[in-house]
């Protein structure tokens, strides 16, 4: 069975999958059953995406079965399903020796730094493995985006009292909406100025539902009237744009926190004395920990995380380039999240 490699931007050509191999120690060979597109892969196809080098084959967002285990392993058997998480941390360094490998400093990422779930068979370390005897392979492989947003929710910190605004309704930013829900703040926005974005939010279930907003021409006064005239407290930037992570320090409340979960590869600048005026902290949130991806698989085991209406495209392995061009020419079929078989 062939597969696709990124060559280049916009450009897939068909290549053999490397022949599995016997796992070395510590390591588990797995067969890829699905792989989940995101704003990476999109970028990347696109020749906008920061870190990344071609050729690559595609991938990070990966729902797996164990064939094989190398010796010493205890995390999983073979048989098992499982959710990968794919930031590959040396474990070395001084960020992973402080217990943050999700900031690596020699992080290779799967499908970004380093090839990733295209390839049919992967062996990893085991430890990167997070197994679950009831979701299937289609939850599984959505567990990596929702960290992404249970991780900013976490670096947040949202209390009760908080108003909280969300820029972006895609994928990412209704993460962040899903699990900033679970902290029932005073009030909770989502913003986009893609308003048939903003209709995704009737078709998923959160914890707390959310407020949509569209954005217009005065997104500022927009945001205030929707908080009743407040600033909001909390701000997680979703949408990678420059101008919209500038915009932040406007937006919040004194006192306030922003998280940029979104990224750019401009340099970003912002009012000083407006920073220190406000006495805003500021947070970038960067992948997940492992302990993300345990409270996901739990809480979608328990039936408190419900994950179905996500997956709005499914492709087989076989139409991944037309997967590509036909979600970026849907101009009225928001894609939230397509899903490759690749045992299709």
């Amino acid at each position: 069975m062939h597969t696709w490699i990124l060559n280049q931007p916009g450009q897939f050509t068909v290549v053999q999958p490397a022949h599995p191999h016997n796992p070395a120690p510590g390591e588990a060979l797995v067969k890829v059953h699905r792989m989940g597109l995101c704003g990476t892969d999109y970028h990347a196809y696109r020749g906008e995406q920061p870190y990344f080098a071609y050729p690559r084959l595609l991938g990070h967002e990966l729902g797996v079965e164990v064939l094989a285990i190398g010796q010493g392993v205890s995390e999983v058997r073979v048989g098992d399903r499982c959710a990968v998480r794919p930031y590959l941390a040396c474990g070395q360094c001084d960020a992973c020796l402080r217990g943050y490998p999700n900031a690596c400093e020699q992080i290779k990422v799967l499908g970004v730094h380093t090839d990733g779930g295209l390839q049919l068979f992967l062996t990893l370390p085991a430890s990167q493995l997070h197994r679950s005897g009831k979701l299937s392979f289609d939850d599984l492989a959505l567990v990596e985006p929702l960290s992404i947003g249970a991780h900013a929710v976490n670096r947040a910190k949202i209390k009760a009292e908080d108003r909280v605004l969300i820029l972006g309704a895609g994928p990412i930013g209704l993460a962040v909406a899903t699990f900033a829900g679970f902290h029932q703040p005073q009030q909770l926005v989502v913003a986009d100025v893609q308003a048939q974005r903003l209709r995704l939010l009737s078709q998923l279930s959160f914890p707390q539902t959310p407020q949509p907003l569209p954005l217009a021409q005065h997104p500022l006064e927009e945001i205030l009237s929707s908080f009743g005239g407040k600033n909001p407290t909390v701000i997680f930037d979703a949408t990678g744009h420059p101008q919209s992570m500038e915009q932040c320090f406007s937006y919040a409340a004194h006192g306030g926190t922003i998280v940029y979960v979104g990224l750019c590869r401009q340099t970003l600048s912002f009012s000083d004395p407006l920073f220190h005026q406000k006495e805003l902290s500021l947070l970038a949130s960067r992948n997940s920990q492992p302990a993300d991806f345990d409270q996901i698989i739990h809480l979608m085991e328990n039936g408190h995380l419900h994950t179905k209406a996500w997956i709005t495209h499914r492709y087989p392995l076989s139409q991944l380039p037309q997967a590509f061009e036909t979600i970026f020419s849907s101009a009225g079929d928001i894609c939230l999240k397509a899903m490759i078989a690749t045992d299709a």
